[in-house]
């Protein structure tokens, strides 16, 4: 199956996917997807070693993806969702310090799939948060926050003045509860995807007549994507990614968590994907 049709086949899954109210539904279609993006992302590395040599043969490429205006909100936690999804799907990442951009480095069809999933999976994270935030059940936890104070001098102390740390529990602020929400929520994702792609993986191995062969090719398709990485990559420094966010919410990590169980996976390019810019 060539990548068009492979493409198309999944945008078949995620349209059912996303427009299906039942919940095992949804699920048994975004696992089909996961599967099938793997599974053909296999073939088509099988396929790159045995092109015939009049073919160009496919080899890794370089692409921005743009995750959002620097300075917008909830950039960092988008950011982890597409390096989570990437992860899954044998591409490599940098990003920029103000997660607005990140740069892919794998094969094409592999980025083709990544954007497609993100762009599904984005509007879907979104989309519960807003429902869990509207909710107000982060409203009931609270969070304790540290304060330092400075005061006056002490007799005989040598300094100037004293410091005084205080610890004050606050209500968790929406914005806290929605960036905790969004960072379960991408963490649970990958976990997901990563699931998925061991599982397919297995299997293509696991057939005795092509079992070796498919080894190697996965094997040499690392490789190839490891040297071209290093030899294109001009990152330096390192990201902070969700390590900012200020506060927790133990209760918005849990729903973020279960909505990630629940959410819809499947991607596909003729969909949001196909856009240049991914959607906010």
């Amino acid at each position: 199956m060539n990548s068009d049709k492979m493409l198309t086949r999944i945008g078949g899954l995620l349209r059912q996917a996303e427009s299906t109210d039942n919940q095992h539904e949804g699920e048994a279609f975004m696992a089909a997807a996961q599967r099938l993006a793997t599974a053909a992302s296999i073939d088509l590395a099988v396929a790159r070693a045995h092109t015939a040599g009049k073919e160009k043969r496919a080899t890794p490429t370089q692409r921005l993806i743009t995750i959002g205006e620097p300075g917008k909100k909830g950039l960092r936690t988008y950011a982890e969702l597409f390096l989570v999804i990437a992860a899954a799907n044998d591409v490599q990442c940098d990003i920029a310090q103000t997660s607005a951009i990140v740069y892919a480095y794998g094969f094409a069809n592999d980025i083709d799939v990544c954007e497609a999933l993100y762009a599904s999976l984005l509007i879907q994270m979104v989309r519960a948060s807003d429902a869990y935030i509207k909710s107000g059940d982060y409203r009931s936890e609270t969070t304790v926050r540290t304060r330092i104070e400075k005061r006056g001098r002490r007799r005989g102390a040598a300094d100037g003045n004293r410091r005084v740390v205080t610890e004050v529990r606050r209500p968790v602020a929406g914005v806290t509860a929605r960036l905790n929400f969004q960072l379960a929520y991408a963490a649970r994702i990958g976990q997901r995807l990563a699931d998925a792609k061991k599982e397919t993986e297995k299997e293509a191995v696991s057939v005795p007549e092509s079992s070796s062969e498919t080894a190697i090719v996965l094997r040499d398709k690392q490789i190839e994507l490891r040297d071209y990485y290093r030899e294109n990559s001009q990152a330096r420094g390192t990201w902070r990614g969700v390590r900012a966010v200020a506060g927790h919410s133990s209760n918005a990590r849990r729903a973020g968590d279960r909505a990630a169980r629940t959410a819809r996976l499947s991607n596909a390019p003729e969909l949001p994907a196909a856009r240049k810019r991914l959607p906010q």
